[in-house]
Parts: structure tokens; sequence; C-alpha cells
């Protein structure tokens, strides 16, 4: 059986699992985009499985990447480090002055 998801009910199956708080609200929008690009991209549906979401992707400040990553270079150039590691190393969804959306490595 298979059941299309919105946006909306995307950000609902996240409360329901007790998992608001994992992303933000522009976060899960993010996230919702990058699910809907995957499926277009493999030509298959994408089965919703909010734990495995939670698993493989996080959404964290420059401070906080730059802290829990250990890197070394200038606050000046926070969020331009932080992006160039991140390409270097991962997946990122998204971003924006604020926060960054990735796939956890």
């Amino acid at each position: 059986m298979k059941q299309t998801v919105n946006l909306s009910a995307f950000r609902d199956a996240f409360h329901k699992m007790d998992r608001a708080n994992q992303f933000s609200y522009q976060g899960l929008e993010w996230l919702f985009d990058h699910c809907e690009e995957l499926e277009r991209d493999l030509g298959e549906d994408y089965e919703l499985d909010v734990v495995a979401l939670c698993c493989d992707f996080t959404e964290s400040t420059y401070e906080d990447i730059k802290r829990d990553y250990n890197l070394d270079f200038n606050d000046d150039n926070l969020n331009k480090g932080v992006i160039d590691y991140l390409e270097e190393n991962t997946s990122i969804v998204n971003y924006d002055d604020d926060t960054v959306l990735f796939q956890q490595f």
C-alpha cells in the first residue's frame, strides 16, 4: 500500500515519532525536498523512515560543526570553512546563514 506524503504530512511524521526537535522547521523542508529529489533521480518511490533519516542526517550550526569535528581555521571564514570541510567529506542537503543540514559521516 502506498501513501503520498506532502510537506505537512512529512513534518507530522516526525512529530508522531517524537522526533520533532531533531530538525528545524526549515530543516524538515530541506529534508523533504531532498527525499523528493531522490525519488526523481532514482525513478522509484521513497519509503518514509523517520528514524533512518534522523540517523543519516543532522542539522547543526556552523559553530557546533567546527567544535564537533575539531576544525582549525579562522572564525572570520567560519561558514565558508565549514561548508568547504563538509563538501570534501559528505553530502550537504542545504544550508543558510545559521545552520547546515548534511549527511552524517
